[in-house]
């Protein structure tokens, strides 16, 4: 969700008010998909090297992020939303961290859309976590190093429990995945808008989708084994 601070720029306005514009519009577009039946999102709310922004705007990103979670969440429980974070919690405050669980363990019933936020998360540092994890189980004598497969490593990643993303939409105009669900992206198509982040509204999502809507997955096959034809 990329864009916040050019769009304030863009409007003569400080970047509080883009981040501001960009939490209201990502409400926006969490309902979009829930109305399109989409079964999973992910957002990438702040990534592990959102850190080394200024110390003021980064202070204001958790503010934020704390008001929305309190003032959001009782309205995606009732819309059966289910809610999980990904990343390393313990660099937040113990408020900020026992709102996420309060809002996981609210939730967690909900049969609805599967949203899950992205919170100092880092691709590299997903596969390093999934890492360490199988390690412990080999060395418990739980897990066999032969027996380690691109399935099993999968079960330790975030989001194991979610089917791998269809979609990658980055906005802002940037052409690169910036560290984002490495090892979950590998056969997912992606799409690159140039709209700045609060500006990304429901046409532009179903552009998105439309473009998604138009390719051929074939996943290493042919387009001929794709369609049902002999090859």
């Amino acid at each position: 969700m990329d864009g916040n601070g050019r769009w304030a720029n863009q409007k003569g306005k400080p970047r509080a008010a883009g981040h501001q514009a960009g939490f209201r519009n990502t409400r926006d577009i969490v309902e979009a998909c829930g109305r399109r039946q989409i079964e999973a999102l992910t957002l990438f709310a702040f990534s592990s090297e959102n850190w080394r922004r200024p110390e003021k705007e980064v202070g204001l990103l958790m503010d934020l992020f704390l008001r929305a979670l309190k003032s959001e969440v009782g309205k995606l429980n009732e819309n059966k939303v289910q809610i999980q974070f990904i990343g390393e919690r313990s660099a937040f405050s113990e408020k900020l961290q026992n709102e996420m669980v309060r809002a996981e363990e609210l939730t967690n019933k909900n049969q609805g859309l599967k949203l899950a936020i992205a919170v100092n998360y880092g691709g590299r540092w997903d596969i390093v976590n999934a890492t360490k994890l199988i390690a412990e189980q080999v060395k418990l004598g739980k897990l066999q190093p032969r027996d380690i497969t691109a399935d099993t490593f999968s079960n330790y990643i975030s989001l194991a429990s979610l089917p791998e993303p269809d979609l990658f939409i980055r906005t802002g105009g940037e052409k690169r995945i910036s560290n984002y669900l490495l090892w979950h992206l590998a056969y997912t198509e992606l799409y690159f808008s140039d709209v700045l982040w609060p500006g990304f509204d429901e046409s532009e999502l179903d552009k998105a989708l439309a473009f998604f809507g138009g390719r051929e997955r074939r996943y290493g096959r042919t387009g001929d084994q794709v369609a049902g034809k002999n090859a």
